[in-house]
């Protein structure tokens, strides 16, 4: 029973995206609930990391929401706690680098080979229909890397 939750999560983030919200709002939210915040919030929290950072083009709106949900797992809940923020930082490392590993870069300009944070480069990333085609593909990416490290 167990595999078939830890399937279904990205999966659930794939749907989520398609149905219209951000990368990194669909990671976050496909795991929100095994992680005690109920899925508005989710979404709310994360709406400002999608498109590599309110459409910036940085790091990946799916790589952002797995990071957010590694946070809330593992975070420091302490100013004192040594051992939580460490643990965080190492499986957020981990997760950046698979994710870098797999797919060559954690930017969506990189990612996407244009730029999203100029109309020109929407229209490239449109015409392409990278939205329809690698976006969902990155982010099934990133919420199948933390749903092994969760």
């Amino acid at each position: 029973m167990r595999s078939t939750k830890r399937t279904g999560r990205p999966e659930t983030a794939v749907r989520l995206f398609r149905r219209g919200w951000n990368c990194s709002q669909a990671v976050l939210s496909a795991f929100a609930p095994r992680l005690g915040l109920d899925a508005r919030r989710a979404r709310l929290l994360a709406q400002a990391f999608g498109a590599g950072l309110a459409r910036r083009g940085e790091t990946c709106g799916a790589v952002t929401g797995a990071l957010m949900a590694i946070g809330l797992k593992y975070g420091k809940t302490r100013a004192d706690d040594s051992p939580a923020r460490d643990k965080t930082y190492d499986l957020a490392r981990t997760l950046m680098e698979r994710f870098r590993s797999r797919h060559g870069a954690l930017s969506c300009r990189a990612l996407l080979g244009h730029d999203i944070a100029t109309a020109r480069g929407r229209k490239k990333i449109e015409a392409a229909g990278l939205h329809d085609t690698l976006c969902p593909r990155l982010v099934r990416s990133a919420a199948s890397l933390l749903d092994r490290l969760l």
